[in-house]
């Protein structure tokens, strides 16, 4: 029992998100006056004794196996006005016996988060209610949504 966080890298198993990544994140490195920052999302496994649980937000992959993919919402990418179309659009994936596609590609993961069965228990009951803001809108969501790893290494 217990929740442990997989690090993807931004676009992992794919072209389209990971260099649509890497050209928005130069452009707020330059407007911020930084240096660039490598992109990760991040995905959930939650395990209980009734089985295993994937939280993910993803790029939508259309209608068809919405439930199978266990979508419990979707959200804009960007600006509300672009989420009106499909390509600026992501989905949040809560679904049991689900898998994480690039969960090959996760760096210094899995963590564990806790192995505390309230906590375990109160994310499954909570996850389906998440709100959906703009992906990638403010400061605060890069700081959420899309983000540097906070390295183990030192």
């Amino acid at each position: 029992m217990g929740v442990d966080l997989y690090w993807l890298p931004l676009g992992a198993g794919g072209h389209f998100v990971h260099w649509n990544g890497r050209i928005y994140e130069g452009i707020a490195a330059r407007i911020g006056r930084r240096s660039a920052c490598d992109l990760y999302h991040s995905a959930l496994e939650v395990r209980v004794p009734e089985g295993r649980f994937v939280i993910e937000s993803a790029p939508i992959r259309g209608a068809d196996g919405r439930r199978e993919r266990g979508v419990v919402a979707e959200g804009a990418v960007g600006s509300r006005w672009a989420g009106r179309l499909r390509i600026f659009r992501y989905e949040l994936r809560f679904w049991r016996d689900g898998f994480i596609p690039d969960v090959a590609e996760a760096v210094e993961s899995p963590r564990r988060l806790t192995d505390d069965p309230e906590r375990t228990r109160r994310l499954l009951a909570l996850a389906p209610n998440l709100p959906t803001p703009v992906w990638g809108a403010t400061t605060c969501m890069q700081a959420t949504c899309g983000t540097r790893i906070p390295s183990s290494r030192g």
